[in-house]
């Protein structure tokens, strides 16, 4: 990885409960392919009184990755989808021209203590598909290709990478990949990866020309075919990317499109209650007020 582009520090933002830390997007860098989005959520141990409860919100023009390593959350959308999230789980929601959410402690964890750690990610979708309508998907973990070379284990969470293909119905080429070693190892994967990448330490260290980076760590490439590097004993990494696309993506709140007007008439649907409603939840989330300088 001797042409990284940017090293970041995780951000982490007190969102209640727990802290989230915020990977992508940032000021020099509002993508990596079509990633446009990236927060590491926990870990966080919470009471019997204390729950994760984010009432109902929408998206628009991307797909969302939720993907645990410990705890659980109730998944429940406009789609009609109920679902409890588990670690391992690929829980990927395409909201294109518009769907709303929630996510919640399920109800048998409610009154005991709990812990909450993982990733959620968000995939811009190809323009001519920002207004495809809205799918759920649920790949259990039995089901996400993973395998071992040379004591290295790999997960292929989405996309397509290393001759496998997860089952996640993606729109654009991409990758999203968990690498784990229990030993020392030299990974050189820059062959297999395309596009733009970037690589997140979730735990343990990496080391790359002399130089070690460690957990809450974000490294972000030029050019993924360059993408080599040491792991360090007991070390999990994320490696994700792809193609970026040709037109820039515009963000506000909980929407992605090409265009400032798209966001402008969701921003007006959300206040004038006119998305789908989330199906056995009646919760609402104000739309935040922009940001000033």
């Amino acid at each position: 990885m001797s042409n990284i582009d940017f090293i970041l520090e995780e951000k982490a933002a007190d969102i209640g409960n727990f802290l989230v830390g915020r990977l992508l997007p940032f000021r020099q860098k509002r993508s990596i392919g079509p990633f446009v989005f990236i927060d590491h959520m926990g870990p966080a141990c919470l009471a019997d009184y204390e729950n994760i409860d984010v009432p109902p919100h929408p998206h628009i023009g991307l797909s969302t990755l939720t993907y645990l390593f410990d705890g659980a959350m109730m998944h429940r959308d406009s789609i009609g989808t109920e679902i409890e999230i588990k670690p391992g789980a690929v829980n990927w929601m395409t909201g294109g021209k518009g769907v709303t959410h929630s996510e919640r402690t399920p109800d048998y964890l409610r009154k005991q203590d709990k812990f909450l750690h993982g990733l959620q990610i968000w995939v811009a979708l190809p323009k001519e598909l920002e207004f495809m309508e809205p799918e759920f998907f649920h790949v259990e973990e039995k089901d996400i290709p993973s395998w071992e070379s040379d004591g290295v284990s790999y997960k292929l969470i989405a996309g397509e990478a290393f001759g496998h293909q997860s089952g996640v119905p993606i729109y654009s080429p991409l990758y999203m990949i968990e690498i784990k070693t229990k030993e020392e190892k030299a990974i050189d994967i820059g062959p297999q990866l395309f596009g733009e990448s970037g690589l997140y330490i979730l735990e343990g260290e990496v080391e790359n020309q002399g130089h070690a980076y460690g957990p809450k760590q974000i490294l972000i490439t030029k050019d993924a075919h360059l993408c080599s590097f040491t792991m360090k004993p007991n070390t999990t990494v994320y490696i994700f990317g792809g193609e970026p696309f040709p037109e820039e993506r515009f963000i506000f709140w909980n929407f992605v499109a090409t265009d400032k007007a798209t966001i402008e008439k969701a921003k007006e649907d959300w206040q004038n209650h006119l998305f789908p409603k989330v199906i056995n939840d009646d919760g609402y989330v104000p739309l935040p007020a922009p940001k000033t300088t």
